[in-house]
Formats: C-alpha cells, structure tokens, sequence
C-alpha cells in the first residue's frame, strides 16, 4: 500500500519493534526449509522466499501466490491481521490488475511476533527506514506487513471489522472496503495525490463503502476533501 510512503519521518514510538535482517540477528536460528515442511496451499513446497520455477510468470498472479503464502502462515501463526492494499481490493470484487506489492495489516505489538513467525517459514523480514510498517520478500514479490494507516495505528477494531474472503485457493481476514478507503483518500496531501489510483478503487467498491464515515474519517483536510469532489462530480457516490 501506498498511503503513508510519501513521509518517511515519522516519529518512532516507544514500543515499535526493533528488528533486523533475518541473517544479522544474533542467535538467531537458522529459517526453517518450507521444503521439508508441508505445503502451504497444495503445492509441493519450495520456499517462498527463493522462488518457485513453476509459478507462472505473470506478475499479478505472482503477487497473488505471495498474498496466499503469507496470509496461510499467518493463519497458521494465530496472528491476528487483514489483507490490505490492491489484493483486498481484489478479493472484494475489484480489478486483478495488482500494485507492485502485497499488504497487510497488524497491530503495531504484534508486528514482531509477526516477524518471527515468518523468518520461521523461511521468509526474510527486514525493517526498512520508514516506522511505520515492516518488509517481507515471498517468491521474489515484495510483502509489507503495515502497523500505520495514514498515520494512525492499526487497531483491534479494524481488524474485527475484516470480512474472512477467499484469494483464489486461500481464506484470509480482508479488510473492509469503508476501512481500505478511508485510509488511502485520508493519506492524500500536498506530496501524495494520486487521485488516478484511487479511482477505480472507488468505483469498483463504492457501494460497499460507507462514505459518510469516511468522510468523518478524513476531516477537513484540503486533499481528501478536492477527491470527494471529484467523486461526486464524476456521480461515484
């Protein structure tokens, strides 16, 4: 997802995660071999984070298979989280013609048990400079498991307001159209307003949204405010 990529200076807060490359952590057992374990959905396991030469080279349906594979470890790991960004949009009926990466979803203290849980399916987990989320790489696609939405943590509620949706062979926790709306029309500002990739979103789920909340969401702020316009004009909502 991109709503929170045009500021990477955030202030850390006291209880985010201090984590590493999967390789620097001291201590650190080695990654488990996904190849000896089993499959995580039918499919004679390689490890994900190495690439499988069978999966077809379409980029969206590999970004789709990376989707699949981390919310299936996830779902095994207990954790709670909901799939976010253009595979959410996807799974709610949305375009296939997926961004550059996969989202998810978690609350900010579970975001390094998360990590562990992943470096133990053989993914490497890193932090990248902006704290607001944490990086994961599944079949060569990149995987961003997000704690921020446009600047505001990730909550329980959102989660439990999550639909459990099929991605192709997979059920996962997707978070609602109101909750993925409101976070990319209030992350719009002076830097970032790329009213063009909000659109269609909108179009596509516009009568799934409650538009009021996101309204509320979004207060006053210059930005949102120009694309509710647009919406309207363009008749959406």
């Amino acid at each position: 997802m991109s709503e929170n990529r045009e500021d990477a200076t955030l202030v850390r807060r006291p209880g985010n995660p201090d984590l590493r490359l999967a390789s620097d952590a001291p201590g650190q057992a080695p990654p488990l071999d996904v190849r000896q374990a089993p499959p995580l959905d039918g499919r004679r396991g390689t490890s994900p984070d190495e690439g499988d030469p069978d999966l077809p080279r379409d980029r969206n349906q590999a970004i789709l298979e990376a989707a699949k594979q981390v919310g299936a470890v996830l779902k095994r790991g207990g954790h709670p989280f909901a799939l976010a960004g253009s595979v959410a949009v996807y799974a709610h009926g949305g375009s296939g013609n997926l961004q550059h990466d996969v989202d998810f979803c978690v609350r900010p203290e579970d975001a390094e048990p998360v990590a562990a849980t992943l470096r133990e399916a053989g993914l490497t987990v890193y932090t990248p400079p902006e704290d607001w989320l944490i990086k994961a790489t599944c079949f060569g696609q990149d995987v961003d498991l997000i704690f921020e939405l446009a600047h505001r943590p990730v909550s329980a509620e959102m989660l439990h307001r999550a639909q459990e949706l099929p991605v192709e062979s997979v059920r996962m926790p997707v978070l609602a159209p109101t909750d993925l709306l409101s976070g990319l029309i209030a992350a719009f500002s002076e830097h970032h307003c790329d009213f063009g990739a909000v659109l269609p979103i909108a179009r596509a789920l516009r009568e799934k949204v409650d538009w009021e909340r996101v309204r509320r969401d979004c207060g006053d702020q210059p930005m949102p405010a120009a694309f509710f316009f647009l919406l309207e004009r363009l008749n959406v909502i």
